[in-house]
Formats: structure tokens, sequence, C-alpha cells
């Protein structure tokens, strides 16, 4: 396993969770990115995709909680991200797995403990209605005296 996600050319997501290569889709195409004439000829843009919905190994709460999360970049359940800012295939295609892993692993994360409502100091509440006294103060004062 790697740093940036790749493992045995799938893409670890958390400790346990590992998306084997063969549930990973792969598509090239020529980029518009740097290269000059270069990317004209050469397919180095890549995009990666991945069955989100379907994909028998990631676990059934994670797959849940990544679906909803995602669900605004899933097209019929899967995800795909793209790559084109290096010119060579390779060094693009590992832009992408990161991206995709960096995308599961934030879908995936649990949540963060519930807050826990407090109540407000007597202090706190003290300064509150002195500053609301001090404020009216200076409106009262503003205004125009009676006759």
């Amino acid at each position: 396993m790697t740093e940036g996600g790749e493992f045995d050319g799938g893409v670890f997501v958390r400790r346990g969770v590992v998306v084997p290569a063969r549930e990973l889709h792969w598509r090239f195409s020529r980029s518009s990115g740097p290269g000059g004439q270069g990317v004209n000829t050469t397919d180095s843009r890549a995009e990666l995709s991945f069955d989100v919905a379907g994909s028998p190994s990631l676990p059934e709460d994670l797959r849940e909680r990544a679906v909803a999360r995602l669900g605004g970049r899933l097209v019929d359940g899967v995800l795909t991200v793209v790559a084109s800012e290096h010119r060579s295939q390779l060094r693009n295609r590992e832009a992408a797995r990161e991206r995709l892993a960096q995308a599961l692993r934030a879908a995936t994360a649990a949540d963060p403990p519930a807050r826990r409502p407090t109540r407000p100091t007597k202090g706190s509440q003290r300064r509150r209605l002195d500053a609301k006294a001090r404020r009216g103060a200076v409106k009262r004062l503003r205004a125009r005296p009676d006759e």
C-alpha cells in the first residue's frame, strides 16, 4: 500500500476497506491541458469510475453513507473522477486514483459527535442584559426631548 491511496491497482479507502482494481473502470481520452502538440496525439486524460451503490467491497453501512453523501456526484450510483492536469497518462491515473480515495474517505467518514446543548452561564446572561440596557440608554438619549 502506498501513501497515495493505491493498493495493487485498487484504491485504499480506510483500514479494512480497499476497493479492488476489478471494480474500477478506466477511460482515457485526449487532454486539453499542458503538453503542446503532444496532447493532440496522446490519450493522457484519465477518467476513473466506481460503482458505489453496487460495490460488494464496501460494507453496507459505509455504502449507504457514501451514497447519501455523494448523491449529487453520482450518476446511477457511479462516481466518476477525472484527471488531466499532468502531461503523462500515468501521473493522471495516479491523480484520479487519489481523488477517488479522498472522495470515498470523506463520504464514509463517521459523523461528528452530536452537540450537547449547554445553558448560558449567569455571568454571560448578566453581561448580555447589561449590554442591552446600555444600548437602550444610548437610543433614549438620541430621542427628542418631550416638550
